[in-house]
């Protein structure tokens, strides 16, 4: 979504300023475009002096600067505010709860899914709430190993293990599988 409106935007930027560009050039603009020769401006004396005596302009356009300014910042801390978990709540039975590092969880959970036969390497990262965690889970197969197998041995092995250990009701995990590069067998 992020990428969308900044490309969108980006691209309207983009197109506005080069047909400004090409006018100052000298390409001859359509009838309905917004300059007329390369001697044009882009405002008028008459357009920027219109509202300068009325009270209520010069409000404005703070008001509308300070919006935009303000959801500049709420965009940017929206895109890089942590996106991992910090710590899970593991439910202890008495009502209170206890905290588990998110990290540490990750790390056992990586370790047990890439000891598993056929994977080379592992990644996983946890999301959501800690009360709810979600795992992204990636896999780096060895050539041999089968996809079908691994996925079946993470979901009953290593994820059932840490569910179970962290106490949670559920675990829902994306699994993402890649396969190693293999060279060329070789004849002696």
């Amino acid at each position: 979504m992020n990428r969308s409106l900044l490309g969108l935007a980006g691209l309207l930027l983009a197109v506005f300023g080069g047909s400004v560009l090409a006018v100052g050039l000298g390409v001859d603009p359509p009838s309905w475009w917004l300059h007329d020769s390369r001697h044009d401006v882009l405002l008028s004396d008459a357009d920027r002096a219109r509202w300068r005596d009325d009270g209520w302009w010069w409000p404005a356009v703070i008001a509308v600067l300070a919006v935009a300014v303000l959801l500049a910042v709420w965009w940017l801390a929206a895109v890089v505010r942590r996106r991992r978990l910090a710590e899970v709540l593991v439910d202890t039975g008495d009502g209170a709860g206890a905290l588990l590092r998110g990290r540490a969880l990750e790390n056992v959970l990586a370790g047990e899914a890439g000891a598993l036969e056929g994977v080379q390497a592992a990644q996983v990262s946890l999301t959501g709430r800690r009360s709810a965690p979600e795992a992204t889970v990636r896999l780096l197969l060895e050539p041999h190993a089968g996809p079908r197998d691994t996925l079946n041995r993470l979901t009953t092995e290593s994820l059932a293990h840490a569910r179970d250990s962290a106490g949670l009701a559920s675990l829902p995990t994306e699994v993402r599988l890649r396969g190693a590069g293999h060279g060329a067998d070789r004849a002696p």
